[in-house]
């Protein structure tokens, strides 16, 4: 989509710092962090939240998962802990309609989170 954001990341249109990639995502530093380590997941195929997936991307969802916990060991916070979160629709948080997760570290986690 070429009014997409992150779809514009993805194709390397607009330049971004890339920690790690592979054939469904590219993870890239937040250019807004909101903890010592803030990795944003980017799917490589267009889905404007997480509520678009279905049983067609089981392999998605999974791919998701193993990179972000490759990318917490790399950046040093998988022993300590971090957060794995998406946001989904206006009231969920998300600022871009393009499927994202963000892996936050490196610092105490609150809870409730909003």
């Amino acid at each position: 989509m070429t009014d997409c954001l992150f779809c514009r990341i993805v194709a390397g249109e607009i330049p971004a710092e890339r920690v790690y990639e592979d054939a469904n995502l590219i993870a890239i530093r937040d250019i807004n962090p909101q903890a010592p380590v803030h990795i944003l997941l980017l799917s490589r195929k267009h889905l404007a939240s997480i509520a678009e997936i279905d049983l067609a991307d089981p392999v998605l969802m999974h791919t998701l998962a193993v990179a972000a916990a490759k990318i917490a060991v790399i950046e040093g916070i998988a022993g300590r802990g971090y957060r794995l979160l998406t946001n989904t629709g206006s009231e969920g948080g998300q600022a871009v309609a393009h499927l994202h997760f963000h892996l936050l570290g490196g610092r105490q986690m609150g809870w409730p989170p909003g």
